[in-house]
Order: C-alpha cells, then structure tokens, then sequence
C-alpha cells in the first residue's frame, strides 16, 4: 500500500488533476467509495508502522556484522552502525520481536535511563536499555563487548 501511496503523491506533485476516473475508487458522482477509504485507512496504518519501526531503530540500531571462511563470524556497534548516527556506540544484542522467526542483532544502549522512561518514573539503575524483556546476550560474548566474535 505505502507503494501505491508513493506512487499516488509523485503523480499528485508533478502532474495536475482533471478529473477521477469512474469504477472502483470514485463513483460516478466523482465521490470516493468505500473502497478508496478501506485503501486510505491502510496506507494510514502503513505510515504509522513505518513511523514506529524508525523509532525502533533509533532506540535499537542494527548491528555491523560480517562473516568470513577464515574467521568466522563477528558482530560489532559503533557510533554509526545500522547507518543510525548517535553518541553512543552500545553492544550487540539479540532482539526477539513478536512474530518473527528469528532474532536480529542491534546494539543497545549501557548506560543512563531505559528509552522512553518517562520523568516521573521510579530510579534507574543506569543501564540503559540493557534490561530491555526482548533483549538477549550472545552466548561466549561478554556482557558488556561492543564486538562478539563466532570463530568457525
């Protein structure tokens, strides 16, 4: 659907209006049907979605990861990883999200308040989102790594 949007405001941009066509979208009154608002509603839930993974990846940046026959595997953040700039570097985490198969590796913030706490909330324990529930270590990385090497 967020397709179709595209679509639909590079048209509206460069292009001007002289008319709908009748048929499904717009009936012969020129007004919108039901399914043109069905299609609205969708691509209004797309935008939100794609709003909300943005923040995610702002509170949970990607990882860097690359892999090799000779050494294996090797995962790393930096203050630039996932191509998210920040001014923390943070350590590799794995994140289970509801619904996917596999976890994703993202770096994750060690210190200050948990994201999204909010100022009347009780002490933090200044690990920042370390305590996060969908959070897990990699097993043979220590804790607080900012690279996790997986020899062959």
């Amino acid at each position: 659907m967020l397709t179709l949007h595209n679509w639909l405001s590079f048209y509206e941009k460069n292009y001007v209006c002289v008319g709908r066509v009748t048929g499904r979208f717009y009936g012969e009154d020129g007004l919108p049907t039901p399914a043109l608002t069905q299609v609205e509603a969708a691509i209004t839930r797309g935008l939100e979605a794609n709003k909300l993974q943005l923040q995610e990846k702002q509170t949970f940046p990607p990882c860097n990861a690359e892999w090799s026959s000779a050494r294996g595997s090797r995962l790393w953040c930096s203050q630039k990883s996932g191509g998210v700039s920040r001014d923390w570097i943070g350590v590799p985490r794995k994140l289970y999200k509801p619904g996917a198969k596999e976890p994703r590796c993202v770096c994750v913030r060690t210190t200050g308040p948990p994201s999204g706490q909010m100022p009347d909330s009780p002490p933090h324990r200044n690990r920042g989102d370390l305590d996060h529930p969908n959070l897990a270590e990699y097993t043979g990385c220590p804790p607080l790594a900012i690279t996790c090497s997986f020899p062959l």
